[in-house]
């Protein structure tokens, strides 16, 4: 049987396994859903202890403040695309279900990556940047998978600015 994917997955310079390119990817094609048993954050934290780890290796997607897929279980090849500060892919969450596009036009043979830009809570230590170190070795590298720290500040500004008006209500 074919391989009903535009992608497989081999060896990536990038972290471990990637996912490449079988045939040209136009922009804008759905490429994958990410699946995988959806958990709380509770039970996410509770499998998953960074502290413990030698190096951050999951395969956690949050999809809302109440739930979590953990592709480790029942997942699929979309939790081999890897992270890049310059990607080619998004994700996209729709429905409470996350699905992988192509947002450039992709070549066969071509690594295909989203930005994982993960939420930062604004106290993180040195140790927690080294964790979430970024290797994809892209011109636009920010140096982590974390999301930008100017995109963490305005989002707090956004919440601030939201909060306030509440505030002065009340009073």
């Amino acid at each position: 049987m074919p391989n009903a994917l535009a992608f497989e997955i081999r060896d990536s310079v990038i972290a471990g396994k990637g996912a490449f390119a079988l045939r040209p990817i136009a922009k804008g094609e759905r490429l994958i859903e990410y699946v995988g048993e959806r958990i709380s954050h509770a039970e996410a934290d509770q499998r998953y202890d960074d502290e413990s780890m030698d190096e951050h290796h999951t395969f956690l997607f949050t999809v809302s403040s109440r739930t979590v897929i953990d592709a480790t279980v029942d997942g699929n090849e979309s939790r081999y695309i890897n992270h890049s500060c310059d990607p080619n892919c998004e994700a996209e969450i729709s429905n409470g279900r996350v699905w992988i596009s192509a947002i450039a036009d992709i070549a066969e043979g071509e690594e295909l990556h989203y930005d994982y830009a993960y939420e930062r809570s604004g106290d993180e230590t040195e140790e927690d940047e080294a964790r979430y170190r970024c290797l994809c070795g892209t011109a636009k590298c920010r140096g982590s998978i974390m999301e930008p720290v100017a995109t963490f500040r305005a989002r707090q500004r956004k919440r601030q600015a939201t909060r306030a008006p509440r505030q002065r209500q009340r009073a």
